[in-house]
């Protein structure tokens, strides 16, 4: 636990060029938070950062995985993908990529407040 500790303290002093980015607990890992959204999650030494339709691809084509996780008896791959090496030993990339996946947080975001509310 001291190393992820050590890693998120790294992350959220980077993360501080992005603008006023905060953390909490949440789900068995880390939550990093831009103005409310998370746009990205840590999970053990991992930082994973959101996608949408318009940001998937890059990180595709760079072959970085998505963050999954067991549900029975298959995995569930969520709208997070991981963060490239070499960003988290550049600061200047990593607020680049950290930048699109807020980005790609406000257009979720946008989108789930166009959709009808539900009636009951």
């Amino acid at each position: 636990m001291a190393s992820d500790s050590a890693f998120i303290d790294y992350l959220m002093d980077q993360l501080q060029w992005l603008g006023p980015v905060t953390g909490r607990r949440m789900f068995g890992g880390y939550g990093v938070f831009l103005e409310g959204l998370v746009f990205g999650v840590v999970f053990g030494n991992t930082l994973y950062l959101k996608v949408d339709k318009d940001s998937q691809a890059d990180f595709e084509a760079l072959g970085l995985p998505p963050f999954t996780y067991p549900r029975g008896n298959k995995e569930i791959a969520l709208s997070y993908y991981q963060t490239p090496d070499e960003a988290l030993d550049d600061t200047d990339m990593l607020v680049t990529w950290a930048n699109r996946a807020y980005a790609a947080a406000i257009r979720c975001a946008a989108e789930k407040s166009k959709k009808p509310a539900r009636r009951v």
